[in-house]
């Protein structure tokens, strides 16, 4: 018999005909405990959950799933969980990045082959929330993104310690010797103190804010610690709101406008945002068909004051900016920058979201009168030295060095780093600039955070901090200090960076928004003729497929048979 094309919901193609497979499908549900009236004419919700035991960050979503569950079934819907990869960034080898793509796969793909009406995302590690948004977008029913949750803020002797931030920083004074190993392990023992993601203002937290940014998490979610009772009340508010936003038809492409991408352009200043979302918003763009590029980033960037004062731009940790009233407050706060008629995944705009927030601790929550930082939360580079861009976190740099000239010290690739870069007879001073090759989506492969370069022990010692440092690589967003990241071309594919030596000159111009290579053209042009592309030892699996098909930074490292919005067919079933 021939399946009905009327249905209340996309999985009733499934479950409802009068038809041998519609059947099959039925009594494999009842097979599972159901009854026939817990999933018929209702819709069926996936729980997408990246928890696993290498995801520390996400070492609560199993039980979240639980309180998600619990808000599917009240609000008349059918929860069913379906676990995904968990991309545990630190742990995971040699980057998530490289994995964020495959992730997006699965999501995408379970989505489309399952009985799904819409989907709750569970996640907040780096990576997670993207790939997460990215199939879920693709996919194109309707989504919302319950965020893991930052852990919990941690001091060490008197000082508040930063996830990522004073692991850098404290790891460059054990190297100079101003810290014990003693010290290192104590600090070590008490530096991460429950689940939940990074709680600085890292690519974690970076992305989730943005996520929220963008209208595709709840109001005020993504600042709640893991482990708030808050955090378990908000599990079940998601569960409950899906249902309704099935009902309402409110998929992603109803939320997802270059208005809603131009919004979480200007939160990413206004937080002082990880340089990872210069990556992951063109991905999310590119996938929702929405025009945005480089451009708008660095425009939001020259016009939207700092105004979070978080680490590692700041002082404080996610924890007390969710005491401060979150991502509301800080909305509420820039709301003139913002296009407040957007659509959100509550069903209403962002101005009506918004409208009661308050901020309410301004020490965290500057006034627009009173910023961290006048603007140049993140600033996009050009040059002959990057033709397509490249980007610095300026609001985490140092101002003394934002307009620089300095000779090369060159690291081929990340090994030849590591092996010389405490060499005491390296040629290397305060006024180098240090340039790492080969860091990026097809070089490294993956492009992993490797662009923080450390500061040679040897100027360690001598009390330098802080050192101009290129690369194709990426940064964590928890990290600090004059670094230039995400050089494109990369050097892998022939970018200008591949062709840099020893010695030559760099300028670094930020307020000109310049990155030159100073060494005239006919040289470059000699050196390109003698350039050879590296050759890749990996012959099957997912790697040689990743790097023949990922694109460049300023596209956001996706595949590119997978960019665009174009809705792929549904399955057939028979």
């Amino acid at each position: 018999m021939s399946c009905e094309d009327d249905f209340p919901f996309r999985s009733s193609r499934w479950f409802q005909p009068h038809t041998m497979r519609a059947f099959a499908h039925r009594q494999r549900a009842l097979q599972m405990g159901f009854r026939k009236k817990d999933f018929m004419n209702k819709p069926i919700i996936g729980i997408i959950n990246t928890w696993s035991d290498l995801s520390t960050c996400h070492g609560h979503l199993r039980e979240r799933a639980d309180d998600v569950r619990k808000g599917i079934w009240m609000a008349g819907g059918v929860p069913m969980e379906l676990p995904v990869m968990g991309l545990g960034e630190v742990v995971q080898k040699p980057t998530t990045m490289l994995y964020r793509n495959l992730l997006a796969i699965e999501v995408e793909e379970n989505i489309r082959s399952h009985p799904i009406d819409g989907v709750v995302l569970l996640g907040g590690c780096d990576k997670t929330t993207v790939g997460l948004l990215m199939g879920a977008i693709s996919a194109g029913v309707p989504c919302i993104f319950m965020p893991a949750g930052p852990m919990l803020a941690s001091t060490w002797r008197g000082e508040l310690i930063g996830t990522g931030t004073h692991t850098r920083k404290f790891w460059d004074e054990l190297r100079a010797g101003t810290i014990t190993m003693e010290q290192w392990e104590e600090f070590e023992a008490v530096s991460c103190r429950s689940h939940g993601t990074c709680n600085t203002m890292g690519t974690a937290s970076t992305m989730t804010s943005l996520t929220e940014a963008l209208g595709l998490a709840l109001p005020g979610s993504v600042c709640i610690p893991a482990v708030d009772a808050a955090h378990i009340r908000m599990a079940v508010d998601c569960g409950e709101r899906i249902v309704e936003m099935v009902k309402e038809h409110l998929v992603p492409s109803r939320i997802l406008t270059r208005q809603a991408l131009l919004n979480a352009a200007v939160v990413d200043m206004a937080i002082g945002g990880s340089t990872n979302a210069a990556v992951h918003l063109m991905a999310i763009a590119e996938r929702a068909g929405v025009e945005f590029s480089l451009a708008d980033l660095d425009e939001a960037g020259r016009r939207v004051p700092v105004i979070v004062n978080l680490l590692p731009a700041g002082k404080y940790l996610m924890e007390h900016l969710y005491n401060a009233g979150g991502i509301p407050a800080v909305e509420s706060v820039i709301r003139d920058y913002l296009d407040l008629s957007v659509m959100t995944c509550t069903g209403r705009t962002l101005g009506e979201n918004i409208a009661g927030a308050k901020v309410l601790d301004e020490d965290v929550i500057h006034p627009l009168s009173r910023p961290i930082a006048e603007g140049d939360g993140l600033a996009v580079l050009h040059g002959n030295l990057a033709p397509n861009g490249a980007v610095i976190k300026a609001s985490a740099a140092n101002p003394s060095l934002f307009v620089h000239k300095g000779k090369a010290v060159v690291f081929e690739n990340i090994r030849e780093m590591y092996a010389h870069i405490d060499d005491p007879d390296l040629d290397v001073d305060e006024n180098s600039v240090l340039v790492l090759k080969n860091g990026g989506p097809v070089g490294a492969p993956g492009m992993p955070e490797w662009g923080g370069l450390p500061i040679p022990r040897k100027l360690l010692q001598k009390g330098v901090r802080d050192m101009v440092r290129i690369s194709d690589a990426r940064m964590s967003g928890t990290h600090f200090g004059t670094v230039v990241l995400h050089v494109c071309p990369e050097a892998a594919v022939g970018g200008p960076l591949a062709l840099v030596r020893n010695g030559d000159e760099i300028l670094l111009d930020v307020p000109s928004r310049r990155l030159e290579l100073l060494v005239d053209d006919a040289e470059l042009e000699k050196r390109r003729a003698a350039w050879k592309a590296p050759v890749f030892s990996e012959k099957r699996g997912y790697v040689p497929m990743y790097r023949a098909h990922v694109t460049q930074a300023d596209r956001g490292c996706d595949f590119d048979f997978l960019e665009g919005s174009e809705a792929l067919p549904e399955p057939e079933i028979y």
